[in-house]
């Protein structure tokens, strides 16, 4: 008779699941979303907040479970993934950005008439995704959290299905995402070819050890590096962003531009500061040059646009930028840095986001620069909001934004990149111009057409308006409790 077989060592403890928690909670609200869908007669624009409610309900009890979660750190899943407090402050990050993108969708899906669940459901399947990408201990989970995100918002991307605009954005994104992610895998293939194993902690071990072929692992970095340059939007792979940011819904263009970022962020620095930290005098220049060329491109692009929502994207391209330098600094005080910015990007970008939806109009007929005019006259709350967005994307101070880049360049020049400090410097002064543009138009032009008919806000979208302006602003005054945060999460790799 064959031998009876144990399968106690694969069934999951108490803690495993605890640990696990966060992606379990969104995945069984997305499910729970597509099987209401048939009880309201397969028209789920009848109970538009409902399946909103539902979905803000799921990412606040996710939220508790990820804080739960780094109560009993570690582990789990025969390690492949680990709770520790990168992966902590990450997840608390992209489930807030997933709030904010629930409060700011209300209001545009109700004036496009367009389906609710399938809409929810997708944000939180993303978000799980995301949050299994920035837990992840191995290289083949990151690749199966990474794509569960990416197919996600590759369909929302696309999700008005007649207009033409959403379709040309998906298809882009799909295209050009998918062959990114070729070169993601095929490096991850020869990393494993290496070393024979895709967890992060023994390629560590293995790389560390005498006569390790870091020849082979160079060329892996670089296929990676690929990948995860254009999950982030960083130069010289950042030609979709305009475009797919342009033609996507505008709350998944404020929702691409957060939380896909900041959590592909983490799994560039937790693979890059871990796995490939010993070939970094190999990987650095890459970095910096990216770095460079992504400051430079996204900031004298946005110089010449009209169109807010592209606008938008070349500036998230030279937020990459900045990003990239401090992963350039090579240093726990840079990846500390890097976490702060991303948190505080995250809020400026998505509060800005936000305004456009308010002004935008059914079919996005209002999304020109020149749309903003008078609006400080017509809705001075709502203006006062978008400039503290606006202040913060410069880097002013007494806002989040402006120690972002504080630490970032302190970062730089602890690591001897002095003039790549000089260098991000001068393009913040680039970027003054054209942000600074939106403040003339908004206070010193006459109220436009968009302006004179735009409607009172809504609920959901003050909220995705006040809960970011109130957090920029609380990075800009008192910042040493997400600093502290970001420090501890950022010795992950001792």
């Amino acid at each position: 008779m064959p031998a009876s077989t144990n399968f106690s060592g694969f069934v999951p403890t108490n803690i495993e699941l605890l640990r696990f928690a966060p992606e379990l909670i969104l995945s069984a609200a997305g499910t729970l979303l597509m099987v209401l869908d048939p009880f309201f007669g397969g028209d789920s624009r009848k109970p538009s907040k409902l399946f909103g409610h539902i979905s803000i309900i799921a990412f606040l009890v996710a939220l508790v479970g990820a804080i739960q979660a780094n109560s009993v750190a570690g582990p789990a899943f025969s390690n492949l993934l680990i709770v520790d407090g990168f992966a902590t402050y990450f997840r608390v990050l992209v489930l807030m950005v997933g709030v904010f993108a629930v409060l700011s969708s209300y209001l545009y899906l109700e004036r496009e008439s367009a389906d609710t669940c399938e809409y929810h459901a997708l944000l939180l399947f993303s978000v799980a995704g995301q949050c299994l990408m920035v837990s992840a201990n191995d290289l083949i989970m990151i690749f199966l959290g990474l794509e569960i995100s990416s197919i996600a918002s590759y369909v929302l991307a696309g999700y008005l299905r007649n207009d033409r605009r959403n379709n040309e954005s998906a298809l882009k994104y799909f295209l050009l995402g998918s062959f990114a992610t070729g070169f993601l895998l095929y490096g991850v293939s020869i990393i494993y070819g290496v070393t024979g194993t895709t967890k992060l902690d023994e390629i560590r071990t293995f790389l560390a050890a005498p006569g390790a072929p870091l020849g082979y692992v160079g060329l892996a970095a670089a296929l990676m590096l690929v990948g995860l340059g254009f999950k982030v939007s960083g130069a010289p792979f950042q030609v979709w962003a305009p475009d797919v940011y342009q033609g996507a819904p505008a709350p998944v263009s404020a929702f691409m531009a957060t939380a896909p970022k900041a959590a592909a962020f983490a799994i560039f620095l937790r693979i890059f500061v871990t796995d490939f930290d010993k070939i970094g005098s190999s990987w650095e220049p890459l970095i910096w040059m990216s770095a460079l060329l992504s400051m430079t491109i996204g900031n004298f692009a946005a110089l010449t646009q009209t169109n807010i929502k592209r606008m938008l994207a070349y500036s998230s391209i030279a937020h990459a930028g900045y990003l990239l330098v401090a992963i350039a600094a090579r240093s726990e005080i840079g990846t500390a840095a890097a976490m702060f910015y991303l948190a505080a990007y995250s809020l400026m970008n998505i509060g800005a986001f936000a305004v456009v939806i308010h002004i935008c109009g059914k079919g996005e007929k209002n999304v020109q620069i020149s749309d903003l005019a008078g609006l400080g006259q017509k809705q001075p709350v709502t203006a006062a909001l978008l400039t503290i967005f606006v202040l913060s994307l410069i880097g002013v101070p007494l806002t989040g934004g402006f120690f972002g880049k504080f630490y970032i360049f302190r970062s730089a020049l602890e690591s001897h990149l002095a003039w790549l400090a000089v260098l991000g410097l001068l393009n913040s002064a680039v970027a003054a111009y054209y942000y600074l543009r939106l403040l003339v138009v908004m206070y010193m032009h006459e109220p436009g057409e968009a302006t004179e008919k735009l409607e009172p806000l809504t609920p959901g979208l003050g909220l995705a308006l006040l809960l970011p302006a109130l957090g920029t602003v609380f990075l800009g005054i008192a910042p040493g409790a997400v600093v502290a945060a970001a420090s501890a999460g950022a010795a992950f790799n001792k």
